[in-house]
C-alpha cells in the first residue's frame, strides 16, 4: 500500500509538471502575454552569450515589453499590451520582462527608460522603441515593423 502511494505522488508530480510546461507553451498562442526570466530570454528570444550576431529563436514575430510594476506609463501600457495580445493572437507574441528582477537583461539592451519595446519581425533585424503609446499608434508601428496586419 505505501508503494503504491508513493508510485501515485511521483505520478502526480510527473504530469502536473508536465501540465504546467504545457500550459506556459500555450500561453503564447492564448491572448496572454508571457513574462520571461533572462534563462528563458536566451531560450526563447535570443542568447546574446552564445550568438554575436542577431539570432531570433521564435516561430512568430514579437514585441518584448521592459517594464517595472512601480513605473505608471508602463501600468497604462499594460492593458494595451493585453488588448494587443489578444487581437493579434496567433500572429504575434508580446513577451514581458520586469527590469527590476531582470538587471541583466536590461543592461545587455541598454534599458534606459520604461516602458521600452524591443519589436522583433521574423526576417529583419530588432528595433527599440520607447514610452507610452496609444493603441491605435502601437497597432501601426506593429503593422509597419513586424508586418503583422
Amino acid at each position: 500500500m505505501r508503494k503504491l502511494i508513493i508510485f501515485l505522488n511521483i505520478v502526480f508530480i510527473a504530469v502536473s509538471a508536465r501540465s504546467q510546461t504545457v500550459n506556459q507553451e500555450k500561453q503564447s498562442v492564448t491572448g496572454v502575454p508571457v513574462y520571461l526570466t533572462t534563462a528563458e530570454f536566451k531560450e526563447k528570444v535570443f542568447d546574446y552569450e552564445k550568438n554575436k550576431d542577431w539570432k531570433y529563436e521564435g516561430k512568430l514575430p514579437a514585441i518584448v515589453d521592459f517594464y517595472a510594476d512601480w513605473c505608471r506609463p508602463c501600468k497604462m501600457m499594460a492593458p494595451i499590451m493585453d488588448s494587443i495580445q489578444e487581437n493579434f493572437n496567433g500572429k504575434l507574441i508580446i513577451y514581458k520582462v520586469n527590469v527590476d528582477n531582470e538587471k541583466e537583461l536590461a543592461g545587455t539592451f541598454r534599458i534606459e527608460g520604461i516602458p521600452a519595446f524591443l519589436l522583433i519581425p521574423l526576417n529583419e533585424p530588432p528595433q527599440m522603441t520607447s514610452g507610452y503609446r496609444i493603441q491605435k499608434d502601437f497597432i501601426k508601428i506593429i503593422n509597419e515593423v513586424l508586418k503583422v496586419q
